[in-house]
């Protein structure tokens, strides 16, 4: 057998390398690795960069129990949700104008920033206070639902979910620049290297999923960069996988011409004997994630089409998430920025996407929709954004719920801050009579909102002043999201810690509580 052969050769390398000091004998073994690093990376089609993750194959042969990283765990209470939908809004979505109303701010438009709201605050450096003047929403909002809760005229698909929505009107975070805050929003702080919130789901659940990853990210990659889908401190196994935009979502999934599956099974099955040997000598975790890699990418060559093919959805069901619908008007700015047709298609195939990945047990899905940072021509970009995910958005909720999937499936709307009150005064002339102005980073105050999974809808959770500019009632703390995030899944998050450098670091670092008035059923945990 082939790859008999390959260890033989190995052994024998590494034999003549050990009892022998002469030039050719090492160029020789140098010759013999590259040869084995050229192997493994092409074998299995190099899918195992694509998965990364997940659980031993069946197919194969059994693994150790141990290289399992994905081997699914009790959770250390009755979970509400067993699988996260993380609707990822990158940029900064105005909470002004979508989902907390402020009727003052609209009757003292353009008047100045009183002093006292800026005066132990550091604001962006596109804002000058002495000359910031306040910027009422130009859209309306409405009651909807029987809850009444207000929402503005911008989302309408959402507006008809309210009663399954819980909005958190009154977020806060640390951070004040993009990368920075998107780095906090998944992994509870600003600095790079921590493990990201899906990371510590899989890692404190296990997968469901025996052929796919148990963490997938869908539309790119947040503006934190790998950080955000990092598993940092945990092993590499509880890393994100990106399925890509454009082309085939996931690199080499089909099996070279000529090759059998049996070809490849006995290639991979070689593969893990090998590295199961070394893991025996050196016990270094990551052998064990590379183990799980290539065996969970032979798998997922069988699953993955299946999976990708919207064709056996119907037709009823693409119309509701508008897979096929048409392109809104680009606006200059975007045709300078690079946007691409087909978008609103693509956005919504994503939505979609989610809703098949966690049906057949992925834990945790990431749907990265950037775009939201608004410092000015917000009047046109504001109502494409909202244009691109309210449809797919509501679509998820109602399709979700109409199978019977909401009830354990947490959806989540996230961004990394919020939108100031005040205009910014960045000297710009108006644009075809329509004032060329937006908004500016605030991490102060904004929303998020969460659906299904335990959430008790139609509910609406803090509160914020006037203007918007701090919140009054019942704040909370990005770290309480998380918090709260990971008791719905089942995860007590003072107990779901590692060990490093001599402290149990956490996703809620050293606070965070869980928010009761968010929850269905209120008990601790």
């Amino acid at each position: 057998m082939l790859l008999d052969r390959l260890v033989a050769r190995q052994r024998k390398a590494w034999i003549n390398t050990k009892h022998s000091t002469g030039d050719s004998t090492i160029m020789k073994c140098r010759s013999s690795q590259r040869e084995r690093r050229d192997f493994l990376a092409t074998s299995a089609c190099g899918l195992g960069t694509a998965a990364l993750h997940s659980l031993l194959s069946h197919d194969s042969q059994a693994a150790p129990p141990a290289a399992n990283p994905y081997q699914p765990k009790p959770s250390h209470r009755v979970a509400q949700a067993k699988a996260c939908i993380f609707l990822n809004m990158g940029g900064g979505t105005s909470q002004m104008d979508l989902f907390d109303p402020k009727p003052l701010l609209s009757q003292r438009h353009q008047e100045p920033l009183p002093p006292s709201f800026y005066s132990d605050k550091t604001l962006f450096s596109n804002l000058d206070p002495k000359t910031a003047t306040l910027l009422g929403s130009p859209w309306k909002f409405g009651q909807h639902g029987e809850c009444g809760m207000e929402m503005s005229e911008l989302l309408p698909h959402l507006s008809s979910c309210v009663d399954d929505i819980a909005q958190i009107r009154s977020v806060h975070t640390d951070e004040f620049n993009h990368q920075q805050a998107t780095v906090m929003l998944f992994t509870g702080k600003g600095n790079a290297g921590r493990p990201s919130v899906g990371s510590w789901v899989a890692y404190g659940l296990g997968s469901e999923s025996q052929q796919l990853p148990a963490y997938v990210v869908l539309g790119g990659k947040p503006s934190g960069g790998f950080s955000t889908l990092s598993s940092g401190l945990l092993p590499t196994a509880y890393n994100g996988v990106p399925f890509r935009q454009e082309g085939s979502p996931i690199v080499n999934l089909r099996a070279p011409q000529g090759i059998s599956r049996q070809q490849q099974l006995e290639t991979v099955d070689g593969i893990s004997r090998m590295n199961r040997h070394q893991y025996e000598l050196v016990r270094d975790p990551e052998i064990l994630t590379r183990i799980a890699a290539y065996e969970l990418a032979f798998r997922m060559q069988a699953s993955a089409p299946q999976l990708l093919d919207l064709g056996d959805e119907s037709a009823e069901t693409l119309r509701l998430y508008g897979a096929d619908r048409g392109e809104a008007p680009f606006t200059e700015e975007q045709k300078i920025s690079g946007f691409k047709k087909g978008r609103f298609a693509k956005v919504a195939q994503q939505f979609l996407l989610a809703r098949r990945l966690v049906e057949r047990g992925v834990r945790f899905v990431v749907i990265d929709v950037g775009g939201w940072d608004h410092h000015y021509s917000m009047a046109k970009n504001t109502p494409y954004y909202c244009a691109l995910v309210d449809q797919p958005a509501a679509a998820l909720i109602k399709d979700l719920k109409q199978r019977g999937l909401l009830d354990e499936t947490l959806v989540v709307w996230g961004t990394e801050f919020g939108r100031t009150p005040v205009g910014e005064n960045a000297g710009m002339a108006a644009d075809e009579g329509v004032p060329n102005t937006g908004r500016d980073h605030h991490p102060f105050a904004f929303s998020m909102w969460m659906a299904g999974g335990g959430v008790q809808g139609g509910t609406i959770v803090g509160q914020t002043d006037d203007i918007g500019w701090l919140p009054v009632e019942d704040p909370v703390h990005m770290n309480d999201f998380h918090a709260t995030l990971l008791h719905l899944l089942g995860l007590n998050h003072e107990r779901l810690a590692v060990r490093s450098q001599g402290l149990d670091v956490r996703l809620t670092d050293v606070g965070g509580h869980v928010v009761q008035k968010l929850l269905k059923q209120r008990s601790p945990i």
